[in-house]
């Protein structure tokens, strides 16, 4: 495995509203194939192939004080490389 350079990093709080409206606002850059991440005088431009590949997690942390539970989701693309899984996973 390679080594993994983080290029731009964010987390803050927000209500659940506002975190789908972040949501919608990235799946339209990803259906469209360009991502531009920006912040202060940082910025990152993505651009995705027609494929990808998609990985949905769901985590469960117990901890003494709360239980903390956790949804990611990845999207991935190796450069230059067109081929991607053609598994699909169903959302309800």
């Amino acid at each position: 495995m390679g080594k993994e350079t983080v290029l731009l990093k964010s987390e803050e709080k927000m209500s659940g509203q506002e975190a789908a409206k972040l949501l919608r606002d990235i799946a339209d850059k990803v259906e469209k194939g360009r991502v531009v991440l920006t912040r202060g005088n940082e910025e990152v431009i993505l651009e995705l192939p027609e494929r990808v590949e998609v990985g949905i997690k769901a985590e469960e942390e117990v901890g003494k004080s709360a239980t903390k539970r956790k949804l990611e989701v990845e999207i991935e693309w190796k450069l230059g490389d067109p081929k991607t899984p053609k598994e699909s996973m169903v959302i309800s």
